[in-house]
C-alpha cells in the first residue's frame, strides 16, 4: 500500500469518526416536551389542514414530518418573501425575507396542530437559536411558525408561553409567529432530499438524528416510510 493511499484511508477514517461524533452530539439535542395546554380540537369534518413551519434547513424538518402519522404530504419551500425571489440561490443571500420552510398537509382527525407544534419544537429544530440552525447561519434559517389563521396563531403563542414558563429550554425561545405568507415550493431536487440521500454527510450529521429522536420520543405517532 502506498503512502498516499495510507494517508487517504486515514483521512477517510478521521472524517467518519468526526461525522459519528457530530451525529451523536446532534442527536442529544432533542428534548421531551409537555403536551400543549391549548390546542385545536380534533375533528373529522374539517378536511385536510395545512401547517407551515420554518426551522433551519428544510431537508431535516421535512424528513421529520414525513414520519408523523396523520401527515399526508410535506413540501420544502420558501415563505416570508415574494415570488420573484423564491429561488434557492437568491434565498441563500439572506436578503429576500424568505425562510426555508416546510408545508405540512395533515388530517386533523389523526394529528392535532398542537401535536405538530410539539414535534416542531422538540425534534425538528432548536427553537432557541436565533437566525441560525446548527451549521447554517442567516435569517433564511430563522425559526418561524407561519400561522394559517387566528386559531393556529393562538395555539402557537400559548404553547411558546407554556414552554417558556416551564423553562424546558436552557435559553429563551426565539421562534416568531407570523400570519401565513405565500408558500413557494422549492426546486424539485430539494424535495424528499433526506430520504433520497441518506448517506449525504450533512444528512447523517444534522438530520438523521432528528428522525431517530422522533421515533424515540413519539413512538405512538412515528411511522416508517
Amino acid at each position: 500500500m502506498s503512502t498516499f493511499s495510507s494517508k487517504a484511508l486515514l483521512a477517510v477514517g478521521l472524517a467518519a469518526s468526526l461525522f459519528a461524533m457530530q451525529a451523536c452530539k446532534a442527536s442529544s439535542a432533542a428534548i421531551a416536551l409537555p403536551d400543549p395546554k391549548v390546542d385545536v380540537p380534533a375533528t373529522g369534518a374539517a378536511g385536510d389542514q395545512t401547517a407551515v413551519f420554518a426551522g433551519g434547513c428544510f431537508w431535516g424538518v421535512e424528513a421529520v414530518f414525513e414520519h408523523v402519522k396523520g401527515v399526508k404530504r410535506v413540501s420544502s419551500g420558501y415563505a416570508g418573501g415574494s415570488s420573484a425571489t423564491a429561488r434557492y440561490e437568491i434565498v441563500g443571500s439572506g436578503r429576500t425575507h424568505h425562510a426555508e420552510s416546510v408545508k405540512v398537509v395533515y388530517d386533523p382527525a389523526k394529528i392535532s396542530y398542537g401535536q405538530l407544534l410539539k414535534v416542531f419544537f422538540s425534534v425538528a429544530h432548536d427553537p432557541t437559536q436565533l437566525d441560525r440552525q446548527g451549521p447554517d447561519t442567516g435569517p433564511q434559517y430563522r425559526s418561524v411558525v407561519f400561522a394559517g389563521n387566528d386559531q393556529q396563531a393562538k395555539v402557537a403563542a400559548a404553547y411558546i408561553a407554556q414552554l417558556d414558563a416551564a423553562h424546558v429550554f436552557a435559553k429563551p425561545i426565539v421562534t416568531k409567529i407570523e400570519m401565513r405568507k405565500p408558500f413557494f415550493d422549492a426546486e424539485q431536487y430539494h424535495q424528499d432530499y433526506a430520504r433520497r440521500n441518506p448517506r449525504d454527510p450533512y444528512i447523517v450529521i444534522n438530520d438523521a438524528p432528528k428522525v431517530v429522536h422522533l421515533k424515540q420520543l413519539f413512538p405512538t405517532i412515528y411511522r416508517d416510510i
